[in-house]
């Protein structure tokens, strides 16, 4: 970047071009004023440097236009006014980017430098102010108002004093700096005009720019004066504080070196009393555990030649610290040690059934395991990833699986984790590395073959640190596996023995690939029914011993705990059920404490006694027939529901309104409805443009909660169809499916949830799909024999049954 710098040496054997210089000597003489007593000056704006009166300095000329008005002025007396820019980094500066006061100077020699730079020594003339920049291009040309100190005849003694202060202070100054010769203060000490001397001891004092232009600006000697004074007494006390920091600092590092020298002395007296045998055992100990490790020889010989690198290193060094932590981390790895596996599939399954009610899929799949282990010893440990709302037992599953086939068991929780150092480590290189969390945890619980649990792995994040799903990858691909490298270890170690389980509560933030490695199992949520068997199973037995309770103190009847889960929890699994449990049972426990009492029987009604109102309610079936209602199916976070979908036809201009917080997909299962329904109007008796005559409004009740999904379509069109047609709808049946254009009905989810929500609400008939038929054998036995399924593949046929052709 071409710039005007500081002060520059001037070097010797180049080309000089002073005053008189031969190529100026052709060129016609004239005044700098112009005809009518203006002073038009070029002008250069000057980067981090400013000239004063009386001041003889050089500086160098890279810029272009700068070049041009030191070519202007040789041609026209050598005058030129220097001003300095407000911003050193400006490269073309405008009227604006420089101070308008500044120097009339005269140029006294230039000298050309290599790379196109010009070296200019000047000596400033007086002060200027510009009136008016009539150019600026080729060069910046000014209207320059001259300004010349008024001397005084005689000074005053005020002005004496001020004079004398500043050359003291001055003194003080130069003797401080250590780069400023002392004939400096001789040469200024003599002058004997203020405002003279107050430039010229500006010019020799490190300030910023703002504070010399400060001084360039003041007219006023007195003031001028003051003002340097202020300033030259400000940089004599940054000066003191400077020294002082830098005293403190060598004091510092000289009690570094001295503890240097004393830690050294220490070294020499340790090895003259055998530090260095302690050393040389130590690591025989190493060689010998290093033999007898079942590791690959290409890790065997990168570890031995760790080992030999420490026993040349200093014990009290920082290297072998480095070193030592690295080879026993290695050695304390498990390598040749592995868990006895329980292939006895009836001790499994009972421990299976001991810690958890339900939950078929996964111990079936963990049964399936055992089996195939005890027929191929040489299978490779498979990646089984539960996933299920909240609460319903997916951590304590693993936990289960570790005891059934007497497997180790360890855990680590990925939500939040953004680093992908937690899961591969940190290099050596770094300070204070350590290997990963998955290395860690297999050295901690000391086998080849534990049960390792990844917690919430749909909570992974990601950042500038790196991305942990994809570290994840490696440790989780059976065919990788095998040979996992963690950044600290660098050497392969086998994971492929490892029985991982990963749980989530949802897929959909699972990246794809890391989800292609793993086998998926469903956790669903508990019925009703499993709620009161692990209740009394599991549940009220575990916190009446952490309450201090006996079983014969506290009694919870079935129709109690029945409205414990309906009405004062609603969730898939069972965890908020425990809270209220523990709840009663805190309660319990002070009223024993309180009275004579030791006996207490919790029924319905003094359940809410104990814990308040009805936080929630459930639909039930009321009445038998209404026009326009139909009775639809939902399923959510915390299980299935009921839905009582209510349309109005109202005379209007065809228009749609779908109110209840209707998802995009829901919106538009109602119009997949109207479109049907005006296809087939002629069967079912409609008028063919109901649809411009009449405002369709479809509702569905508790507005405040979200709802889509494409299942709640054959319910919407049943519901436009009663209204249409003023046919009464059945309310004791219930219904789901999804519906296209034709009329025909589709699969839907959540078949297991929705059925049970029903059976809940006192309904006993309900319409299903024809292809979900398969999913009837996941309702409990119990609820089967209770209700009746009537399979529909077609809108008419859910139609047929639903509206009532009595008048």
């Amino acid at each position: 970047m071409d710039k005007e710098e500081k002060k520059a040496t001037l070097p010797e054997g180049n080309e000089m071009i002073d005053e008189a210089a031969e190529d100026m000597t052709d060129k016609r003489e004239e005044t700098v004023r112009s005809e009518d007593g203006k002073l038009i000056l070029p002008m250069i704006p000057l980067r981090g440097l400013s000239v004063f009166p009386n001041m003889v300095l050089h500086f160098d000329v890279g810029r272009e236009k700068s070049k041009n008005a030191l070519e202007q002025a040789m041609m026209h007396q050598q005058m030129i006014f220097l001003a300095t820019q407000k911003d050193e980094n400006t490269d073309l500066p405008t009227g604006d980017d420089f101070y308008h006061v500044g120097t009339i100077a005269k140029i006294k020699q230039m000298l050309k430098l290599s790379g196109d730079t010009v070296r200019v020594l000047v000596e400033g003339i007086n002060r200027g102010r510009i009136k008016e920049i009539l150019y600026e291009v080729p060069f910046f040309s000014c209207d320059i108002e001259e300004i010349v100190d008024e001397e005084p005849a005689e000074i005053s003694p005020r002005m004496e004093a001020l004079m004398r202060s500043v050359l003291n202070s001055f003194d003080d100054y130069i003797s401080r700096r250590v780069n400023r010769p002392e004939e400096i203060f001789s040469t200024v000490a003599v002058i004997d005009e203020p405002g003279k001397l107050a430039d010229m001891v500006a010019s020799h004092i490190d300030m910023s720019i703002e504070d010399k232009q400060t001084i360039l600006e003041c007219l006023d000697l007195e003031e001028r004066l003051e003002k340097t004074n202020t300033i030259l007494n400000k940089e004599i006390e940054i000066i003191d504080i400077e020294q002082d920091i830098n005293r403190k600092v060598s004091t510092q590092i000289n009690k570094n070196q001295r503890e240097y020298y004393l830690r050294e002395q220490m070294r020499i007296i340790e090895e003259e009393l055998g530090g260095d045998e302690d050393a040389e055992k130590e690591v025989d100990v190493w060689r010998k555990q290093l033999k007898k490790l079942a590791m690959p020889e290409k890790s065997k010989e990168a570890v031995s030649k760790e080992i030999k690198r420490f026993s040349k290193l200093q014990p009290s060094s920082p290297e072998a610290s480095v070193s030592r932590t690295y080879i026993e981390t290695i050695l304390a790895l498990p390598w040749n040690k592995m868990s006895e596996l329980n292939n006895d599939l009836k001790v499994a399954e009972e421990i299976l059934e001991e810690d958890h009610y339900g939950l078929k899929k996964v111990k079936e799949r963990v049964l399936e395991y055992l089996a195939v282990v005890e027929l191929n010893q040489k299978i490779k440990g498979p990646i089984l990833c539960l996933v299920g709302p909240p609460g319903t037992g997916k951590t304590s599953i693993a936990k289960s699986v570790a005891r059934a086939t007497d497997r180790e068991f360890t855990r680590m929780s990925l939500g939040g984790v953004r680093d992908e150092a937690e899961i591969r480590g940190h290099r050596r290189t770094y300070v204070g590395a350590i290997p990963g969390r998955v290395i860690n945890a297999i050295k901690e619980v000391g086998t080849q073959n534990p049960v390792f649990l990844f917690d919430e792995v749909d909570k992974l994040g990601n950042d500038f640190r790196g991305d942990p799903a994809s570290a994840l990858l490696e440790v989780l691909d059976p065919e990788q596996n095998k040979e996992f490298t963690d950044h600290y270890l660098e050497i392969p170690f086998d994971l492929s023995k490892v029985m991982f389980i990963a749980t989530a509560n949802t897929t959909e933030t699972i990246p794809r690939p890391l989800l292609d490695r793993m086998e998926l199992i469903e956790v669903e949520g508990y019925t009703e029914e499993e709620k009161i068997n692990i209740a009394e199973r599991y549940l009220i037995p575990k916190q009446r011993k952490e309450n201090g309770l006996k079983e014969e103190n506290l009694k919870i009847t079935e129709p109690a705990l029945h409205d414990l889960i309906n009405y004062y929890t609603r969730e898939s699994g069972v965890r908020n059920l425990e809270r209220e449990i523990a709840n009663l049972c805190r309660k319990t426990a002070r009223k024993m404490v309180s009275g004579k009492k030791k006996t207490f029987r919790i029924t319905p009604s003094t359940l809410e006694k104990l814990l308040g109102k009805k936080r929630f309610r459930y639909d039930k079936i009321e009445g038998q027939k209404e026009v326009g209602v139909v009775t639809g199916l939902a399923w959510t976070v915390v299980g299935g529901d009921t839905l009582f979908i209510e349309t109005a036809a109202v005379p209007g201009t065809g228009r749609l309104n779908l109110t209840g917080q209707m998802g995009d997909v829901m919106q538009e299962s109602a119009k997949t409805g109207i479109s049907y329904i005006r296809s087939i109007s002629d069967k079912l008796g409609i008028e063919k443009d109901f649809y411009k005559n009449l405002d369709m409004h479809i509702h569905i009740p508790e507005g405040a909660v979200p709802k889509d999904g494409p299942s709640a379509g054959v319910t919407m069109c049943t519901a436009m169809v009663s209204e249409l047609t003023g046919r009464a709808a059945r309310k004791d049946v219930a219904m789901t499916g999804e519906i296209t254009l034709r009329g025909k009905v589709l699969p839907v989810g959540g078949i297991r949830e929705k059925v049970l929500a029903a059976h809940r609400a006192g309904i006993r008939t309900v319409l299903l799909p024809k292809e979900n038929e398969k999913d009837i054998e996941d309702i409990s036995e119990k609820v089967r024999r209770e209700m009746e399924f009537i399979l529909i593949e077609k809108v008419e046929d859910a139609l047929e049954i639903v509206l009532d052709d009595s008048e």
